[in-house]
């Protein structure tokens, strides 16, 4: 069981690697091919909206064919849509690219967090999600010193060879899954298959939704416009401003890392509140106007407090719907996730183009704001019907 953890680990590594890249690489690439900086926004509404998708419909496929190979088949499809962008000749060529690469994401994100969520401690999935951010924090590094010397295309290519690799660990994992009594039994046990309209009337699934979509939302407003943030706004240059990104996730591991440390000893909901309380100042300082050596301070801390709500929301899906439902509930959450990393990117696109990036921050502490309430009336819910466990 710990190699098939280890491999797990891995293979979120493989799904954390793409999704920053493009954020970081972007003040390059629109310069490259003399488009304007907000049809970033395409690309990742394309890639969030087919994540939905995959998401959605991720219960079925993986009843039918089994977490590992939908988690090697998708990693291998992530691997080749990076590969696909680092020898696009325009951008219209990412296009689908974007839908390849989406739809691969979704089916490893839902299939892994419910199988961690169902078979493991809540500190490996906060650990999973920290290896998450390793992936993440990666490709802004090797994307920067990829800026400083051959381009940014060589950073896609550099981030294909270890998607690459990922896939060829995972193919050959394989018979550990089967091995595996517990992954046996996880294979086994079929879960219902809830439809969306199933699911919508039940207002708890509503609110944990709204929860998804805000807390993905502000990690993706970070992840996609920080760069370009600290580039238009505050003066960086675009090496600096890629660089000034793995800062940002950097803190988003360190929040996951710690999270899981403290699961023995702090339940996941004070968890949750400690992430949100951290949020708080760091959106002060994003909006305040510092220079900017305090604003990857404040994306730093944004990292921190936002990158633990995730993986513990995800780790109570079980214990607040039930084991029975909660493959159906679990793909729904991800993908209203991926519905606010659709929404936010374009949405800043949109305000700041009226209003200029400056307004960046101020997005930032609304969303925030709207998690927060949300968790509150979902707790509260959740207390009124006796399903609150405090302890876990």
């Amino acid at each position: 069981m710990f190699f098939l953890l280890v491999v797990i680990y891995i293979a979120f590594i493989g799904l954390g690697v793409p999704d920053s890249l493009i954020g970081s690489a972007w003040p390059a690439i629109h310069s490259e091919m003399n488009i304007p900086v907000e049809a970033v926004s395409i690309i990742t509404f394309i890639i969030s909206g087919c994540t939905v998708l995959s998401s959605m419909f991720s219960t079925g496929i993986l009843n039918k064919f089994g977490t590992a190979k939908v988690t090697a088949f998708s990693t291998a499809m992530t691997a080749a849509a990076m590969f696909g962008f680092s020898v696009a000749p325009s951008f219209w060529v990412m296009i689908p690219l974007a839908v390849v690469l989406g739809l691969g994401a979704g089916a490893i994100d839902s299939g892994l967090n419910n199988y961690v969520a169902l078979n493991f401690k809540a500190s490996h999935m906060n650990f999973l999600h920290c290896f998450y951010g390793v992936g993440v924090s990666f490709s802004p590094y090797v994307m920067s010193l990829a800026l400083s010397n051959t381009g940014w295309r060589s950073g896609y290519r550099y981030a294909f060879y270890v998607q690459l690799g990922i896939t060829v660990l995972l193919l050959v994992s394989l018979p550990l899954w089967k091995k595996s009594s517990s992954s046996q039994q996880a294979d086994e046990e079929k879960g219902v298959n809830l439809t969306l309209s199933e699911m919508i009337k039940k207002s708890e699934v509503r609110k944990v939704w709204i929860i998804m979509l805000t807390t993905n939302a502000i990690e993706y407003a970070c992840g996609v416009w920080g760069s370009t943030y600290l580039v238009n706004q505050k003066g960086f240059d675009v090496e600096h401003g890629a660089l000034a990104l793995t800062v940002y996730y950097v803190g988003m591991s360190v929040g996951r890392f710690v999270s899981g440390l403290l699961s023995n000893k702090v339940s996941t909901w004070k968890r949750i509140g400690l992430g949100a309380f951290i949020l708080a100042p760091a959106i002060v300082i994003m909006l305040l106007p510092l220079s900017g050596a305090f604003t990857v301070v404040g994306l730093f801390l944004v990292g921190l407090g936002n990158g633990s709500i995730y993986p513990n929301m995800i780790h109570l899906t079980p214990h607040n719907f039930g084991k029975e439902v909660s493959q159906s509930v679990m793909g729904s959450q991800i993908a209203f996730a991926y519905i606010g990393v659709m929404l936010a990117p374009p949405m800043v696109s949109l305000i700041s183009g009226v209003f200029g990036i400056k307004v960046y921050p101020i997005l930032l502490a609304v969303l925030y704001a709207i998690m927060v309430i949300s968790i509150k009336l979902f707790v509260n819910q959740l207390k009124k019907q006796n399903r609150y466990n405090a302890n876990v």
